[in-house]
């Protein structure tokens, strides 16, 4: 059966999560704990930083992610691994919506999920929370817009 949609459509909806959407610079990791902002959202903490996409980060990706589970809470590695992988699994089916907001408002953004629950996590409530998280994402990229554009903001800085 053929598709009489354009191949970009399905080039841009890819639910994949490559190298590029992973936080691997070291500089970048520094700068998302020490120079972000931050949110919980039971059991995530969220941190992240939003940029202009004519500024270079480590890779032309719009959004960059982290994911980690503490070692306080999760005792056993095979948890932990468990937890990253329900994390980056939601996050991957669910992304677009962010990503196709990032190119509209021309921004980038990094992000960091810091999972914080004792238990290991089921995948039903982790997608529920992560498509909370990325919608709540959404809405600060577009205040950090409307505030970018507003001509009070631009006349006082």
């Amino acid at each position: 059966m053929v598709s009489n949609l354009p191949k970009h459509f399905f080039m841009q909806h890819r639910q994949t999560f490559t190298k590029k959407e992973r936080l691997c610079s070291k500089k970048l990791t520094e700068k998302l704990f020490k120079k972000s902002q931050a949110f919980f959202e039971y059991p995530f903490k969220v941190v992240y930083f939003i940029t202009d996409s004519t500024e270079s980060l480590a890779s032309d990706a719009p959004a960059q992610v982290l994911f980690t589970a503490s070692k306080r809470n999760l005792k056993k590695a095979v948890a932990r691994n468990r937890a990253k992988r329900i994390m980056r699994e939601a996050f991957r089916k669910n992304k677009t919506v962010l990503y196709e907001n990032l190119e509209k408002a021309a921004k980038k953004i990094v992000v960091g999920f810091i999972y914080n629950a004792p238990q290991t996590p089921e995948y039903q409530r982790t997608e529920q929370k992560i498509i909370f998280i990325i919608n709540r994402l959404i809405r600060e990229v577009d205040r950090i817009c409307k505030q970018n554009t507003n001509p009070a903001t631009i006349n006082n800085q």
